[in-house]
């Protein structure tokens, strides 16, 4: 496999009202290409703000991102972009008077990609949205797929999806596991997703679990499963579990 991108003793610290906070601590991570990797852990535990980090929406404070092994720590969000690194936002933006056709062709570049193509990857009928304004007509679950429509526009090495399933319906929500399998398939970008819904986690080739800020454990989705599984025998708390943070704790419930 082939390294794409490389986290070397990164630190993150940020001012707070009452000092400097760390939120990320000695992160050393390896991303390969064709991968899915589901960054999870409790709240708070510094997942966004490591993929902000890799996007350069955060920067370091100390440490080494490389991409194809160059130094990208210093390089702006724009700059990493051109290099192929792509962040989807847990809510969409909403273009008033911009067309789907447009905002495709914008994230195609020169890429000849057709736009019909796209849509259809990611489960939407071109005729259907092709000439409809991005607006508040769209649905949640169409916004996120429209959006990984323009990632796949991009042909990105790596691609970053924070809580994608957040504020959409179940039928939407089983588009988008549709949507990311066949991007897998399809496609040699590193996608990497912040989520701890299971069946995202089961999408994984590696679970990376953070806690504190800091990786806890990097483990294949069926024994982080199993874990969690074994820990909340007994009752259906699994999700609120694994979002809560219990990893070693038994479930009450």
């Amino acid at each position: 496999m082939i390294n794409v991108l490389k986290m070397n003793n990164v630190n993150v610290t940020l001012n707070g009202n009452d000092g400097k906070i760390e939120i990320l601590k000695n992160i050393d991570l390896t991303f390969e290409e064709n991968k899915i990797y589901v960054i999870t852990g409790p709240n708070g535990s510094g997942k966004s703000t490591l993929a902000k980090a890799i996007m350069g929406i955060t920067p370091i404070s100390s440490g080494q991102i490389l991409l194809d092994g160059n130094d990208i720590s210093d390089k702006s969000i724009t700059e990493r972009a051109k290099l192929g690194i792509g962040y989807a936002f847990q809510t969409p933006a909403r273009f008033k008077g911009l067309k789907v056709k447009e905002m495709l062709d914008l994230a195609k570049g020169r890429n000849d990609t057709e736009s019909c193509q796209l849509l259809y990857d990611v489960g939407l009928c071109s005729q259907d949205y092709l000439d409809r304004d991005i607006d508040s007509t769209f649905s949640g679950g169409e916004l996120k797929r429209i959006e990984i429509a323009s990632i796949l526009g991009r042909d990105l090495k790596m691609a970053l999806f924070d809580e994608p399933e957040a504020g959409i319906d179940l039928w939407s929500f089983q588009r988008l596991i549709e949507t990311f399998e066949k991007m897998h398939q399809r496609y040699k970008t590193t996608i990497v997703i912040i989520s701890h819904q299971e069946r995202i986690l089961r999408l994984a080739d590696e679970v990376i679990l953070l806690n504190d800020g800091t990786v806890s454990e990097i483990t294949s989705h069926e024994k982080f499963l199993e874990k969690i599984s074994r820990l909340n025998s007994g009752c259906d708390c699994k999700n609120d579990c694994i979002k809560g943070g219990a990893f070693n704790a038994d479930c009450d419930r």
